[in-house]
């Protein structure tokens, strides 16, 4: 049997038609799922990843993040961000992420669960310590310096500029003068 390229066209046009190969062309029905966003707040902040700035919209619901994309009205990056921040929406909504606090004492091999307050205590009362033993009042022309060389503070990549601004508030407030952030390391 011969078979040309004209019938070959055919026999595989009405075949399509037909639906002999599967493929159906009648039209599907189209349901829109609600939006992710819908009924939640906007707000806008930045990322806190690098030092370049980018814009991103933050949709919170019932005091939970539900989405993150980039801004589009920012002037910097015009909606746009980086595979880091295109996944920060996975620093508060992550399986992974510990909820609770962990401690691990001294020369121990394994970490235990501890209150929230224990552990917020216990950090207070380390800085107080640690500041009341490094505090330097005056430095060595008899100057006020009111600083404490005893505490170094390397910010976190998962804070804001907001949270940044006043964490670097906080740290100054108790005199310190080595503060870092992961943006400029």
């Amino acid at each position: 049997m011969e078979v040309t390229r004209r019938g070959f066209l055919k026999v595989s046009g009405a075949a399509l038609v037909s639906g002999g190969l599967g493929v159906s062309l009648k039209p599907v029905a189209a349901h829109a799922q609600p939006l992710k966003i819908q009924y939640a707040k906007e707000t806008t902040t930045i990322c806190p990843y690098c030092s370049v700035g980018c814009g991103i919209i933050v949709s919170t619901r019932g005091g939970k993040v539900v989405n993150t994309e980039g801004d589009p009205d920012h002037p910097i990056s015009q909606g746009s961000l980086c595979s880091k921040g295109g996944s920060i929406y996975q620093l508060s909504v992550n399986k992974g992420r510990l909820d609770k606090p962990l401690y691990r004492a001294p020369y121990a091999t394994e970490w235990k669960e501890v209150s929230l307050e224990w552990a917020l205590d216990e950090i207070a009362r380390r800085i107080k310590d640690s500041r009341d033993k490094s505090f330097t009042e005056f430095n060595e022309k008899g100057q006020k310096v009111n600083r404490t060389n005893g505490i170094a503070s390397v910010g976190s990549a998962a804070m804001d500029n907001e949270e940044c601004y006043i964490y670097q508030k906080f740290l100054r407030s108790l005199g310190l003068v080595y503060i870092e952030h992961q943006a400029r390391i």
